[in-house]
């Protein structure tokens, strides 16, 4: 993952956004904010968001929206999302979150230290993972690069292995002669 890549806290707002940009700060990670889906999407769709904290019910597009949106384009597909919400428990939207890849539903007010535990744990996931889907991107091209190579040099055909064996007739034995010895 690139080392411009960001969180980015999506809350319609303000207090929220500045509660959950104190409380990560510590983590030491590059923080962008947005204040509506809209905004979150075309932000997302640019690139460089490794972690999303999506509040849920938003004016406009909600944070559900955003997040069945994210995993229908491919480059969105596998960014982590922690949901937040200040309605308390509902099964319905923890159902519906979770089955469209959500990594957590979290209830407002944030704790800081579970947060920022949580937030750490899936952003370094993230980040080691695309680490590792960029190394087996290289490996595949070294991989086809020298089976090129390889189908173009010139190096002489080997013998067949069969053209080695040596006859097995006997010497001076003649194809009617073994007939003979056959029957």
């Amino acid at each position: 993952m690139p080392s411009d890549t960001r969180i980015l806290i999506v809350d319609d707002h303000e207090d929220t956004l500045y509660a959950l940009e104190s409380a990560l700060a510590p983590l030491g990670y590059q923080l962008g904010r947005a204040t509506g889906g809209d905004e979150a999407l075309k932000q997302v769709l640019r690139g460089q968001v490794g972690l999303l904290l999506l509040d849920v019910r938003m004016p406009g597009v909600s944070g559900l929206e955003v997040v069945r949106y994210m995993r229908r384009v491919e480059q969105t597909q596998h960014i982590p999302v922690i949901l937040l919400t200040g309605f308390g428990p509902d099964q319905e939207l923890t159902t519906a979150a979770f089955r469209l890849g959500v990594a957590d539903l979290v209830m407002k007010p944030v704790d800081p230290w579970s947060l920022r535990t949580k937030v750490r744990y899936l952003y370094d996931a993230h980040r080691h993972h695309l680490a590792l889907e960029q190394e087996v991107r290289r490996l595949r091209a070294q991989v086809r690069e020298h089976t090129e190579t390889a189908a173009h040099s010139q190096r002489p055909a080997l013998p067949h292995p069969d053209a080695r064996v040596p006859s097995q007739r006997p010497s001076g034995a003649h194809a009617g002669e073994l007939e003979k010895d056959r029957t």
